[in-house]
């Protein structure tokens, strides 16, 4: 399309908004909202077929403000949780769903190279996962309960530790994106290579049942988690390696905000994941396989609903509301 075509098909829409600006009605939170989507598409075609042009700049001054609108005008609701977590996330999920499926498709990738490399290689196991571990599982195993290591401590005890330690990995996975992402790819390569190689070596022992049936009671919405957080981190980086036409910092500063979101949203699934590693995994050979199977499908269609499913059904939302 040539730029006059583009500007002649978008003026009255744009100035509508500039109007909406300059008489500084009463507007809901959510029409600012889709105001900004609308000119964030624009903005993004603008960009990429005419980069230098007057129209750009004006694009983004003008996505600017309504997006100072939506963030300093808000009148928050009474249940502020709710707003977030069904409103803010997703739109910023929808956003970046790019980033998103590129890091499931990575993580996905190196998960594979750890099978991989744990077929090819008998001592890649212990490389990645230790001795101590490898021998105390095989010992688990020749007793016939390949899950035992679960069993160690308290219920309270083991999802208080391995919640605190599933977090750690989380904002490892994401605070280290500051490094351009280079620090998230590295956290994000070594959990899947080591995920992979994992999963392999109770395969190659014969009690792979055994071990879906334990490892993804919480494994399924912990493993999800640390996706997304590294989906942050990655938005972290590109927002300070490509700022596009913002300046560095402001680049950075919205990056911050929205991967920060992102980030915080995934909480609540670690913990509840480490809760189900707690008190539930450890009885995982007890449990009728009909419940186990339903936790894992449950949880693992929940996460992926939410980050995945959602966004688009509320992109979609806001684009027949009147």
């Amino acid at each position: 399309m040539r730029e006059i075509a583009f500007i002649k098909q978008n003026k009255e829409k744009w100035l509508n908004i500039e109007q909406q600006l300059a008489e500084k009605n009463k507007i809901s939170a959510d029409d600012w909202s889709q105001m900004y989507i609308q000119l964030s598409n624009d903005l993004a075609f603008s960009q990429t077929y005419y980069p230098k042009s007057d129209v750009t700049s004006y694009l983004n001054h003008l996505a600017g403000i309504v997006h100072q609108k939506i963030y300093t005008n808000y009148k928050y609701e009474k249940n502020v949780l709710a707003k977030f977590f069904f409103d803010e996330v997703p739109q910023i999920a929808y956003q970046y769903r790019k980033v998103l499926y590129f890091s499931l498709v990575a993580f996905l990738l190196f998960v594979g190279i750890g099978v991989l490399s744990a077929a090819y290689d008998d001592r890649f196991v212990r490389l990645i996962l230790g001795d101590n571990y490898v021998n105390s599982t095989l010992e688990n195993i020749a007793k016939g309960d390949a899950m035992a290591v679960y069993k160690g401590s308290s219920n309270w005890g083991s999802a208080i530790g391995i919640t605190l330690n599933n977090l750690y990995v989380g904002i490892r996975c994401y605070i280290y994106g500051i490094l351009g992402g280079l620090g998230t790819f590295y956290i994000m390569l070594s959990n899947a290579i080591m995920l992979g190689s994992f999963q392999y070596f109770f395969y190659e022992k014969g009690v792979f049942t055994e071990s879906i049936k334990g490892i993804w009671l919480h494994g399924s919405m912990e493993i999800m988690a640390i996706v997304i957080e590294v989906c942050a981190g990655f938005i972290l980086g590109g927002s300070l390696l490509f700022p596009g036409t913002y300046s560095r910092i402001q680049s950075l500063k919205i990056g911050f905000k929205k991967s920060f979101k992102l980030f915080i949203s995934t909480m609540p699934f670690t913990i509840f994941a480490g809760l189900i590693e707690g008190y539930i995994t450890r009885y995982a050979k007890e449990m009728p396989d009909f419940l186990n199977y339903l936790i894992i499908i449950s949880t693992l269609s929940l996460i992926t609903f939410y980050y995945f499913i959602y966004p688009i059904l509320i992109y979609k939302k806001r684009l027949i509301k009147p």
